[in-house]
């Protein structure tokens, strides 16, 4: 949807919620009103992170946003860490610190994080889903979809802890 803005997201969410089991608001993540409402609506929160301290200093601040709203509804608002752009061969010192302290903190960090991969950064530019790309064009097709598949299993796990518990 293109045309969501401050005025309509909390609408536009609404109806798509009617239609669909999962409604996936993807936006930037400097804190607006726009923002805020989708946290104030959602099930749970995803937080994308790269393995640095300046994108962890991001997400402390989007998880300030998330604690505010949850308190302004006075309910939980359930949120996790996704690491992003990670390596397929390993995980930096880099990561394993921002995934350590994040930790333990409190914050919990989803275990499958979306690898850096030719297919992801590809859609833009071929369109359509992972399982349509071919992969004479494109690189590790089938490991992007099997990260793909482990990112979308977890989440899916974490939905129904969420939804048990209410």
């Amino acid at each position: 949807m293109n045309d969501v803005s401050e005025n309509s997201i909390v609408d536009q969410i609404e109806e798509a919620s009617r239609n669909s089991h999962f409604v996936i608001v993807d936006l930037e993540g400097t804190a607006s009103l726009m923002v805020a409402s989708a946290i104030g609506m959602s099930d749970l929160v995803l937080i994308p992170l790269q393995g640095s301290s300046m994108d962890a200093r991001g997400g402390v601040k989007t998880i300030r946003l998330i604690n505010n709203q949850a308190r302004m509804a006075r309910r939980s608002i359930p949120h996790s860490v996704i690491l992003t752009r990670t390596s397929a061969a390993l995980q930096s010192r880099a990561l394993q610190n921002i995934r350590k302290q994040l930790q333990g903190n409190g914050i919990d960090v989803l275990n499958t994080g979306l690898v850096e991969r030719a297919p992801y950064r590809d859609l833009l530019d071929f369109g359509g889903i992972l399982a349509g790309m071919d992969p004479a064009q494109v690189s590790n097709v089938d490991k992007a979809i099997e990260n793909a598949r482990e990112f979308a299993g977890e989440v899916v796990t974490k939905l129904k802890e969420v939804t048990d518990r209410l």
